[in-house]
């Protein structure tokens, strides 16, 4: 997205801006850092300077629902806030604004200028719609792979239901405002075309058809950015950006097994994937990264990078498990450990949000498929309570617990590095294309 990089002459350049000019150009960047995905210490730390630069103190409280403001100086103090949800992520939009910021940091723009620049970001628009359905339907093929599909059919399939599911999901947009219908809305599509599909012979018995079009709605982003904010102690919007992502993943968990069981289907509580060839399963992790880079409206230009990072970081895996026989949980841990620590520097230097860069390039390790099936496992324990024997309550606890083990260690493996180099940049003034004598 280009940014307006109007240099003025001297004698063009304006002395400190008033109070209120000030506070609705920060204000206004704040709202499109926070809406669209940067982490919370970078949005700071850049308002901060921004602020600074302005001839300004700022003082911010982020918080879910809202984002308070405070501009202060020696004789002038001033406070706005915004209703404001931090649910959307779009890399585009906070690459653009972090670039204005700069601009004014070093002096190249004034706040006029600055802000005619920040509200043309504000309309940008997102993502085409074919772009989105496309690479939604590839994604979803590419996971299939990942997980053993390998007849073409059913390959098909599951690109046509994700395809199909995008396409919905845009629909429902435009219709409700509610964070958690579209999600429902493509898993619901996802779970009565599995069950067709489980009808007509024309799907496996791990449901892939079903599975592989929700595996892309795992709002993983969210989960790093609420660790991150736990980890810096801002206790309140970690926790509420967890539990929207957990909301999701419910959300999901629930039009899935809604959608089979008006199939006359259900999810088995485990499977086994058939093992996929080294260069097969790279590509197709390829396709994913760039699946979900397409959702966070990353530019062409920059979508290289997280693929070939995140077929590097797969391929580590790969290895890890089939030459070194780890297991899921230690081997997602080695990959994203070393995406945690080769991404860092790139987001800053791109200017882009961690969050969504980093969980882009280790998309295709998330646990989507363990968590559906518990998910379907528990809902067979309720509706067969009396008769269910011991294996499925075995299965059940075994897909719960390792979801959360690779969870949690996609999560310390991505975010670990991240604060690590963060409190640690002073050793390194230019990683990550930071002047020495700047914050951002």
């Amino acid at each position: 997205m280009p940014v307006p990089d109007s240099t003025l002459p001297d004698h063009l350049i304006k002395g400190p801006p008033s109070l209120p000019i000030a506070l609705d150009l920060v204000l206004l960047s704040a709202k499109l850092l926070f809406a669209n995905g940067q982490t919370t210490q970078k949005m700071v730390l850049a308002l901060e300077q921004m602020a600074g630069t302005l001839g300004f103190k700022l003082t911010i409280y982020p918080n879910w629902g809202e984002l308070v403001v405070r501009l202060e100086d020696n004789t002038r103090s001033g406070s706005e806030s915004i209703a404001i949800e931090p649910a959307g992520v779009d890399l585009s939009k906070v690459s653009a604004t972090m670039g204005v910021i700069f601009q004014v940091c070093e002096g190249r723009i004034d706040t006029a200028a600055a802000r005619m620049a920040l509200a043309e970001i504000s309309r940008a628009a997102p993502v085409s719609l074919v772009r989105f359905a496309l690479l939604a339907a590839a994604g979803a093929a590419a996971l299939g792979v990942i997980f053993g599909a390998s007849h073409p059919v059913t390959l098909a399939l599951i690109a046509l239901v994700a395809g199909v599911g995008a396409c919905l999901r845009r629909w429902l947009a435009g219709l409700s405002h509610n964070l958690f219908v579209q999600p429902f809305g493509a898993a619901l599509l996802a779970g009565i075309a599995g069950a067709i599909a489980v009808h007509l012979q024309l799907s496996s018995p791990l449901r892939l058809v079903a599975l592989c079009p929700c595996m892309i709605l795992v709002p993983g982003p969210h989960i790093l950015s609420g660790a991150m904010d736990v980890a810096r102690a801002r206790i309140p919007l970690g926790i509420a950006r967890l539990a929207y992502a957990s909301l999701i993943i419910l959300t999901i968990c629930a039009g899935l097994i809604l959608g089979l069981t008006v199939g006359g289907m259900s999810l088995p509580a485990s499977g086994v994937s058939s093992p996929v060839p080294l260069g097969l399963d790279v590509l197709a992790a390829g396709v994913a990264v760039a699946a979900y880079g397409t959702f966070f409206n990353m530019s062409w230009r920059t979508l290289f990078i997280p693929i070939a990072i995140g077929m590097f970081a797969h391929a580590c895996r790969w290895a890890a498990i089939t030459l070194a026989g780890a297991n899921p949980a230690s081997a997602a841990l080695i990959a994203c450990l070393l995406v945690g620590f080769v991404m860092t520097p790139i987001a800053d230097r791109l200017r882009l949000p961690f969050a969504g860069l980093a969980f882009s390039a280790v998309v295709s390790l998330l646990p989507g498929a363990y968590l559906f099936r518990m998910a379907g496992g528990m809902a067979s324990l309720v509706t067969s309570a009396p008769d269910a024997g011991p294996e499925l309550f075995f299965q059940v606890g075994a897909d719960a617990a390792v979801a959360m083990l690779i969870v949690v260690a996609m999560t310390f493996g991505l975010i670990v590095p991240r604060i690590w180099l963060e409190d640690f940049t002073h050793f390194w003034p230019a990683l990550g294309g930071i002047p020495k004598d700047r914050k951002i």
